[in-house]
């Protein structure tokens, strides 16, 4: 079972809606950008979301192998989803950006500074 949930960044320049379990598992990653930012990450395919306000507020940085695309509002500067290389059909909804979340099921640990060696463990 399912539903539709909304989220936004801070300023609430950008809006984004998504269909989900109301049960979730999340991702906890501590490379160098998910531990800086306490990155909770929920897994939602491409066609299950969906930008509702301020496509044209999002900013794109892409670093090291330039395969993950996160996307930053320009006004308030917060994350709220991206694109990960390690789903390439799916975005990564910041659990701390939906308003009247799902519920959380369990949050797996990801060893994301040892990338290669643990990937298999989140994308199984």
């Amino acid at each position: 079972m399912g539903k539709i949930y909304f989220g936004s960044c801070h300023c609430k320049a950008i809006k984004f809606r998504f269909f989900s379990k109301e049960k979730v598992n999340l991702i906890k990653c501590n490379c160098s950008i998910c531990s800086i930012t306490n990155y909770l990450h929920l897994i939602i395919p491409h066609k299950e979301f969906k930008i509702i306000k301020g496509k044209n507020r999002i900013l794109t940085y892409k670093f090291n192998k330039n395969l993950a695309k996160h996307f930053f509002c320009k006004i308030c500067g917060i994350k709220s989803f991206y694109q990960p290389r390690s789903h390439k059909n799916s975005y990564s909804i910041n659990y701390n950006s939906i308003l009247k979340a799902p519920k959380i099921n369990k949050i797996i640990s990801f060893d994301g500074k040892n990338y290669e060696k643990n990937l298999k463990n989140i994308t199984n």
